[in-house]
């Protein structure tokens, strides 16, 4: 079964958001065995809104509209649907008076006729309750066409879907089942793993698809499937990925959903009953961040400083002037004193270090914008590295935040 998605908004096309809405919709209708087969972003114009819906209507059994459903002049998502299913407009009386409760609740005024408005639906639609927003969601058919309309704030779609959409997408198709499986591999290149699995990947079953899914140093290699028959179909995508696993186990972290790299050196760590300190000057905090965006890291995540200018190098972290008069602030041996006096510092078994030249300028370093030390301070050495991550100041951090990861996992792992 195949579907499409179509998002309405001159934002969109001119890059004032970022449409989030596809990639949520995508990953929601794979996940009950329907098919995404394009994602279109039109502005709000009638002539274009209409001739995308007969042209989604004649490819596929789903259409998902996002976008267009406010109260104001430029929202005309709903006067479209009128138009292409030739129907009228009625009162729908529990949207009114769930309008009239946000307002009273959470802005303390009456709705205006502007707002009450939303309440007025297409007489053939089905209405989907929006319980966090004033426009309801919408479910018409035409000729044997699904079409569903949904609010484009994100949070509104996002509710609307799990709650309303997906439960009656279920019932009213019949549907394969689609099962993925993704390795996270850390430290080699998609070319490189393509070569080491060539011979693997070319005796695939009939009908199973691997995807190479590249990004800052690390691949996600995606395994995936569809079948009538459950059972089956997650037997050979679990079977295949053993063998997968076994065959990259030098790199291979774990599998997407179940695990992440700090996961997986959260884990190491506190087997060992270890700690973790850092000294983040080109990453800014990113380590840290990614860090704690996860529950319970204080088992082995002691804190961190950003010593960003040279002079709170030396100030907090002690580095002797003349090592970096000698080797300048960008450099293995300011790296390694960086990591050994956080390790002191927080008193923890582990300390990683970054320091670098991000660009666009260099600052205060030397060498080539890109440049990049990364130093590790363990239970009882100490070592580090120095990269060339580009010119692009992200894409330098990001790639310093996963090269540091994967340098402190191998290191874990040594002991």
């Amino acid at each position: 079964m195949q579907a499409e998605i179509i998002t309405i908004g001159d934002e969109i096309l001119i890059g004032q958001i970022i449409d989030t809405n596809s990639a949520y919709i995508s990953k929601a209708l794979n996940s009950i065995g329907v098919r995404v087969n394009q994602i279109t972003s039109i502005q709000d114009d009638r002539q274009q809104i209409l001739q995308t819906f007969a042209e989604a209507a004649d490819r596929v059994a789903l259409v998902i509209v996002t976008g267009g459903l406010g109260p104001t002049k430029d929202d005309i998502t709903k006067s479209c649907f009128l138009t292409f299913f030739e129907d009228t407009l009625v009162l729908h009386e529990p949207t009114r008076e769930h309008v009239k409760m946000l307002f009273a609740t959470y802005i303390q005024k009456s709705p205006t006729d502007q707002n009450l408005q939303q309440a007025l639906v297409p007489s053939q639609a089905e209405v989907l309750h929006n319980a966090h927003g004033t426009a309801p969601g919408l479910w018409m058919v035409k000729n044997n066409t699904v079409f569903v309309s949904l609010p484009g704030v994100p949070f509104e779609m996002k509710h609307l879907f799990q709650n309303e959409v997906l439960p009656r997408v279920m019932t009213h198709f019949k549907r394969p089942f689609i099962y993925h499986q993704t390795l996270l591999t850390y430290g080699l290149g998609e070319s490189s793993i393509s070569d080491r699995i060539e011979a693997w990947e070319s005796a695939l079953p009939v009908g199973v698809k691997l995807a190479y899914l590249p990004s800052f140093g690390k691949v996600r290699l995606r395994l995936s499937a569809s079948h009538s028959d459950e059972s089956f179909v997650t037997a050979t995508i679990d079977t295949l990925m053993g063998q997968l696993k076994e065959q990259l186990s030098d790199i291979a972290i774990g599998l997407e959903g179940q695990t992440t790299m700090v996961e997986q050196i959260a884990d190491l760590l506190n087997g060992k009953g270890h700690t973790l300190s850092l000294a983040e000057s080109c990453t800014g905090g990113a380590l840290a961040r990614e860090i704690t965006a996860h529950s319970g890291v204080s088992s082995f995540y002691r804190g961190g400083l950003i010593p960003y200018a040279t002079d709170l190098k030396i100030k907090i972290l002690g580095i002797d002037p003349a090592l970096i008069a000698a080797h300048s602030t960008v450099s293995l041996e300011v790296a390694e004193a960086m990591a050994q006096s956080t390790k002191k510092l927080f008193g923890s078994d582990y300390a990683l270090a970054t320091t670098g030249i991000a660009g666009p300028t260099k600052g205060d370093g030397e060498g080539e914008v890109g440049t990049v030390c990364i130093a590790i301070a363990g239970p009882s050495s100490v070592c580090a590295e120095q990269f060339i991550f580009g010119k692009a100041r992200e894409r330098i951090i990001q790639k310093s935040v996963d090269k540091a990861f994967e340098m402190l996992y191998k290191e874990i792992s040594k002991i």
